[in-house]
């Protein structure tokens, strides 16, 4: 479990870490540049150390350069070299320049090759000087390199100037720098600063407490009046509620948890009663929100003091606009039941159950019912009820029964029917047989009697399927080729109604696996169906196209379009508006379309309808195979 800690404590420590983080800062801020200023200053240093070898140096190569002998650069090289050897006072120089300062290690002229021509330390003279690092690189380099090299493994730097004699290298001046030096020299400074920061952070501690006594005083002023207040509210010796435990993260000895506590033992009652209340609240927001009817309840200075969800529908504003508001300001539209709702509240007068027209002409039943204690005027109940919908209930009811009737005698029908069909197909082959002309417009038309004569019998097996399984016969298939044989059989009734049937086939395949009698006879319902939407004429298109994995058929009329208040109803069984329709036609193509795993849309305006049929694409032909689908309406 986490230690708790009194507030006192806590911000002593938050007062003292933002003086920590303060003074780190900075201190950090004042160590980089420190350090900065005191690098550039051993830079510099190291400079002038290097020219003013390179004086001393310059003047014993011109003094030999000067001789008349200028191609022989050699000889005159090592002459140079001589005499700054047997100079004793470039080497008194270089001595003390290594004496005088605290950061430079040693002073060497060395030639191209790195060896000493002359060192401040005489026993490396006429050695090999190994490679250094550039002391440039480490003062141009960011903060964190710079301490590193300081602070970190010892090393040598050099500061380099070179020598020419002739435009040719003679040699290089090479400074040595010790980050050993460079230490010691900043190290006094980097303790300066910790023990100031120390100070400070001993301080900030001192400071913290005295400001916590002053800030936590209002605290101990109000845990004094609560326990007035508590006094009061629960007298000694009353064995009232148990008091609720101090928050997490303090203690009954903590100044907050102390005011904490007594805070909570004040509220108790106060949030038993809220979470009664809540809890019915809640309840009672379930119970309205489910509730089918419109519920007001009206005080008595005819304000709203509860809406159900379901009066939005009725009054045609939200809920929220009409909580508080007085019953004028609700029924402020110009209906029926507005005016009776009003004049009912003026003159204090119930409403029996009655059937009035509401803001949008729906016929809506009404009570109201006045609320009294005692002889005395306390509120209202307002009930709002669907009329319309219990009309319509009672009309679905009825619609069943009568669905139930037709079924039973569609499937009558259909028994009675399929016998003269199946008489008619059996006479047409022998007529075929018998008929021996070969007028192929003959033969065509007789082929189109007979493919006609079978869709009608799936037709009525289709009604008869409706609320039993339905055997698919799938084989692969190509829309455009689907499309071209419902064309063919549209085209003569097309012709009859002024229609121009127009299509623009892809040269793309769209395989498809379906039964071919089915869904040519879903394509063919909804065409026929554009074409006598147009009585006059026009041009119906009907186009097979891919749409990513589906395959699609457009079927487009150029008619009045269907009314937005029927669109909805279009596929329900026996839904027509056709004087001699069946209400059969646009109901079994969604049907073919969900056996087939496709679907259907449209869209409808006052210019035409537009039908979209979606099929799944198939991947390759596969052979011929039957799969069992139950049917539903």
């Amino acid at each position: 479990m986490a230690p708790h800690f009194r507030i006192k404590t806590k911000l002593v420590v938050a007062i003292s870490s933002m003086v920590m983080l303060v003074v780190a800062t900075l201190s950090t801020i004042n160590l980089i540049q420190m350090v900065r200023q005191r690098v550039d200053y051993f830079y510099q240093e190291g400079e002038l150390a290097a020219h003013l070898v390179f004086n001393g140096a310059r003047d014993a190569i011109l003094e030999v350069g000067n001789k008349p002998e200028p191609s022989e650069f050699p000889l005159l090289e090592t002459e140079a070299i001589r005499r700054l050897q047997a100079d004793d006072g470039m080497g008194s120089i270089m001595q003390g320049i290594v004496g005088y300062s605290s950061t430079i290690y040693d002073v060497a002229i060395a030639a191209p090759d790195g060896t000493a021509i002359v060192h401040s330390d005489l026993y490396r003279q006429h050695n090999f000087l190994p490679q250094r690092g550039d002391f440039a690189g480490v003062r141009n380099a960011n903060f964190f390199y710079l301490l590193k090299a300081v602070y970190g493994k010892p090393e040598v730097y050099d500061i380099s100037l070179p020598l020419q004699s002739k435009g040719k290298l003679f040699g290089t001046i090479r400074v040595g720098v010790s980050t050993v030096f460079v230490k010691s020299d900043i190290q006094p400074q980097v303790n300066r600063a910790l023990v100031f920061g120390l100070i400070s952070m001993l301080l900030s501690v001192f400071i913290a407490a005295g400001l916590s006594n002053f800030a936590l005083r209002p605290l101990e002023i109000i845990g004094r009046r609560l326990d007035l207040q508590l006094d009061q509210v629960s007298p000694k010796g009353d064995s009232g509620a148990p008091s609720s435990p101090p928050p997490s993260g303090g203690t009954n000895n903590d100044e907050v948890g102390q005011v904490t506590t007594k805070i909570d033992r004040l509220g108790q009652e106060v949030r038993d009663v809220q979470q009664v209340f809540s809890a019915l609240k809640d309840n009672l927001d379930q119970i309205m929100a489910n509730l089918q009817d419109g519920v007001l309840l009206f005080n008595n200075e005819k304000r709203a003091l509860l809406v159900s969800a379901s009066v939005e529908h009725f009054v045609g504003k939200l809920r929220r606009q009409m909580l508080g508001q007085e019953v004028e300001q609700i029924f402020d539209q110009d209906s029926p039941l507005s005016r009776a709702v009003i004049r009912g509240f003026e003159q204090h007068s119930a409403l029996a159950q009655r059937e009035l027209s509401g803001i949008s002409g729906k016929k809506t039943g009404v009570s109201l019912d006045f609320i009294e204690d005692n002889g005395q005027h306390i509120g209202a109940l307002l009930t709002l009820r669907d009329a319309e919908s219990v009309h319509t209930i009672e009309d679905e009811i009825e619609l069943s029964r009568r669905l139930s009737a037709i079924g039973r005698l569609t499937s009558g029908v259909a028994h009675e029917v399929k016998n003269p069909i199946n008489a008619i197909v059996v006479h047409l082959e022998v007529l075929r047989e018998k008929f021996t002309s070969d007028d192929p417009d003959v033969r065509r038309h007789m082929s189109i009697i007979d493919s006609e004569i079978r869709h009608l019998d799936r037709v009525v097996q289709t009604l008869v399927d409706f609320t039993r399984p339905v055997e698919l016969n799938l084989a692969a298939k190509d829309l455009n080729e689907l499309v071209g044989e419902v064309l063919e059989l549209a085209g003569p009734d097309a012709q009859r109604h002024g229609v121009k049937l127009i299509s623009f086939p892809v040269t793309l395949t769209l395989p498809v696996r379906v039964d071919a009698d089915l869904v040519q006879q879903a394509l063919l319902n909804i065409v026929l169906n554009g074409v006598q939407a147009m009585p006059r004429g026009g041009i119906l298109t009907v186009n097979a196209m891919r749409s990513g994995a589906e395959g699609v058929v457009e079927i487009r009329d150029q008619g009045k379009g269907i009314p937005p208040e029927i669109q909805e109803k279009i596929f329900n069984l026996y839904f027509t508006t056709k004087k001699e329709g069946t209400g059969i036609g646009l109901p079994m193509s969604y049907r073919v379309m969900q056996l087939h795993n496709g679907s259907v849309d449209f869209q409808s305006s006052n210019t035409g309808t537009s039908f979209k049929l979606h099929f799944p694409l198939a991947a390759t032909p596969v052979p011929q195979k039957s799969i069992s689908a139950v049917a539903g309406v």
